[in-house]
């Protein structure tokens, strides 16, 4: 793979490594360091890069790799600058419908958090990024069937866990006496 080859097909997966690596690193500064070493790798393995089915699921291991070794090297860092699409103001939002989006989307974050790293990851790739099940059991090192029950166990877990804290603004209490 010459130079503008890898241009073409490397350079634009720069958004989709960058988002990945910043879910498993929490931390802005320190991903975009991580996708430039990413680029750095895969441009060293340029010659060999042809032989991958899919480049992109393979860019995407190397990613989750890499951010995987710099959290076992380090303690992880949490931030609080994560701003999801959905969060974005529209003319027709009121101001406390924006709040009320808000606390929820930082109520699933938290959740999400507390989730164990793999289903973590599985709910980011499977219902945020859009992975289809056999991309990511292939960028996860797992089988089809692992990764449907491990999105499906993340998805039970956000689910009671919105239950129990009340969702919409009502206390568990008042929604088992409705």
């Amino acid at each position: 793979m010459d130079a503008a080859e890898f241009k073409e097909k490397v350079i634009p997966l720069s958004g989709k490594l960058f988002h990945f690596a910043r879910l498993l690193l929490k931390d802005h500064a320190e991903a975009e360091d991580s996708v430039q070493e990413i680029f750095l790798k895969l441009w060293k393995l340029r010659f060999s890069l042809s032989t991958y089915d899919n480049l992109e699921a393979f860019a995407m291991k190397v990613t989750r790799n890499w951010c995987l070794d710099r959290i076992q090297a380090k303690k992880p860092l949490y931030i609080e600058s994560y701003s999801p699409g959905f969060d974005r103001h529209s003319e027709m939002d009121s101001p406390l419908g924006l709040l009320e989006k808000a606390d929820q989307m930082k109520t699933v974050q938290q959740i999400i958090q507390a989730l164990p790293e793999q289903q973590q990851t599985v709910i980011q790739l499977r219902d945020i990024d859009g992975y289809e099940y056999e991309e990511i059991a292939e960028l996860m090192n797992m089988n089809v069937n692992a990764v449907r029950v491990t999105l499906s166990r993340a998805r039970n877990k956000i689910r009671e866990h919105l239950i129990n804290f009340g969702y919409h603004g009502y206390s568990a209490n008042q929604n088992s006496a409705r």
